[in-house]
């Protein structure tokens, strides 16, 4: 009950107001961790960022003479769990990649995506980033998506499981589409459906102008050259 308690005020003091504020969301969570001080000192910063929430660890293990000090990876420690406030979409479906892929949004560089994936320099990380999204939302484990590092190659795996949806149909949130810009046959881009409505599809993607980001095309730009299917 205590704990409880505890996160309401956090929610309460970030000024959260909806299970889909994701910026104030965020910043409830990292305080939850640090503690309620954390949310004013960021807040006095423009508000949560991974690199804040680093600086004031670094800072407050310093004051205090301690090696370490809370967890500042806890905001995407939670992200693997949470659904967007609805139970049965974590429970059920797809929506748990997604919500690990909108925790990332704004991440510039990628090296987080390719050094986890095993590279020691940067290389073209839009595969990696949904790598490493399948991976914190257990799909890598379960089988049900490759680790992979190159388009094409996640192509291929979709297409042998028989797990492969054409450009030009409906897709649903989760699943991984994969673009061929130059219309040659090969995949040169991936990234993750957020959700398909109005006739468009919406995606997070790695490796978008160096960043994540969201965008969304036409759901018959022939550009998308079709879908991983996830069960």
């Amino acid at each position: 009950e205590v704990g409880v308690q505890t996160f309401a005020d956090c929610i309460s003091q970030a000024g959260c107001s909806s299970p889909q504020d994701m910026d104030k969301l965020k910043l409830a969570w990292q305080g939850y961790n640090y503690g309620n001080g954390y949310i004013g000192w960021a807040l006095q910063r423009g508000g949560y960022t991974e690199a804040n929430a680093l600086q004031f660890s670094q800072e407050q293990a310093a004051s205090h003479g301690w090696s370490s000090y809370g967890d500042p990876e806890y905001v995407p420690h939670v992200m693997r769990y949470y659904s967007g406030g609805s139970l049965f979409a974590g429970l059920f479906g797809n929506q748990q990649i997604v919500s690990v892929a909108m925790g990332q949004l704004g991440n510039s560089g990628g090296q987080k995506f390719w050094s986890w994936y095993g590279f020691d320099s940067r290389v073209e990380w839009c595969a990696c980033f949904v790598s490493w999204c399948a991976d914190q939302s257990g799909l890598i484990a379960s089988g049900n998506v490759p680790k992979f590092s190159l388009c094409r190659d996640g192509v291929s795996w979709f297409q042998g499981k028989n797990k492969w949806q054409s450009g030009g149909t409906t897709p649903t949130a989760g699943m991984i589409i994969f673009f061929d810009w130059d219309h040659d046959g090969n995949s040169d881009h991936v990234g993750i459906v957020e959700k398909c409505e109005g006739g468009r599809v919406y995606t997070v993607e790695g490796n978008s102008s160096d960043q994540v980001r969201q965008r969304n095309y036409a759901m018959d730009y022939a550009s998308i050259m079709g879908y991983g299917v996830i069960n």
